[in-house]
């Protein structure tokens, strides 16, 4: 079986893949003062209470944005596993995907991942709209490379951004309202967030696909996708476990 690790700056999400299969998957804060003790201990945790014995586990793989934590789940996994996981951006690692970007190193190694696993799912053009710490979108070529893309705060941090700098607004609750005219502060809000950004979407897919060579196939992933594509007109499908996926393929490809 393998382990794979997608550590965001919020969340370490984890799979574990039995044949080519998702047989579990969890997630747990990333905490940047977590050393590789602890993150053995509660990867360990973990494993045990989805019914999955750390022996079981032949090969991890990880990707990750945040690099003060990179090595300590490396670690942490190693000692678990007994597996010295592969960390997608390392030159041992082989992408088998043109980066088409003016600096293919800064682009995050979630994205190639994503890209990596769209391609897989039918041809390009794709764009992959990914709701995290920040929504991403990921644009594969019809031929099949990664060319670029664009950044929007995340909802979560615009949110909490927001009712942090407004001394009249309280968090809500991330649901789309009845209506997008909101009759109080609650409903007000929750339109503009929900609406709001399935219209940013809508508007960046829209500018992107112009640029492309012919009408993209548009994918979602990420914790509030399923709530955002609900209320878009472009995103087609919703792959809540794209980025695990995208793991699993370099992983394979690797052997």
């Amino acid at each position: 079986m393998l382990l794979a690790l997608d550590i965001g700056n919020t969340n370490i999400v984890a799979g574990v893949f039995d044949e080519g299969n998702l047989k579990a998957t969890f997630r747990y804060e990333t905490v940047r003062r977590r050393g590789s003790d602890e993150q053995a201990l509660l990867l360990k945790q973990l494993l045990e209470l989805h019914g999955i014995s750390p022996l079981e586990l032949t090969g991890s793989i990880l990707c990750s944005v945040v690099p003060q934590v990179t090595r300590a789940v490396a670690e942490g996994t190693r000692v678990v596993t007994h597996t010295t996981p592969l960390i997608v951006g390392e030159p041992n690692v082989k992408l088998n995907i043109r980066i088409q970007s003016d600096s293919p190193r800064e682009v995050g190694s979630d994205r190639i991942v994503n890209a990596i696993a769209a391609r897989a799912r039918g041809p390009g053009p794709i764009i992959v709209v990914d709701f995290g710490t920040a929504t991403t979108f990921d644009c594969v070529s019809e031929s099949g490379d990664y060319i670029g893309g664009a950044i929007v705060p995340g909802i979560q941090i615009s949110l909490d951004a927001l009712v942090t700098s407004a001394a009249r607004l309280s968090k809500v609750d991330l649901v789309a309202p009845k209506r997008a005219i909101g009759k109080n502060t609650t409903h007000a809000l929750q339109s503009g967030i929900v609406f709001g950004y399935a219209s940013l979407v809508d508007g960046l897919v829209r500018r992107i696909s112009q640029e492309m060579t012919r009408k993209p196939r548009v994918l979602a992933t990420g914790g509030l996708a399923g709530l955002i594509a609900e209320h878009t007109a472009s995103i087609e499908e919703v792959v809540p476990s794209l980025t695990l996926d995208g793991l699993r393929i370099l992983y394979e490809n690797q052997r």
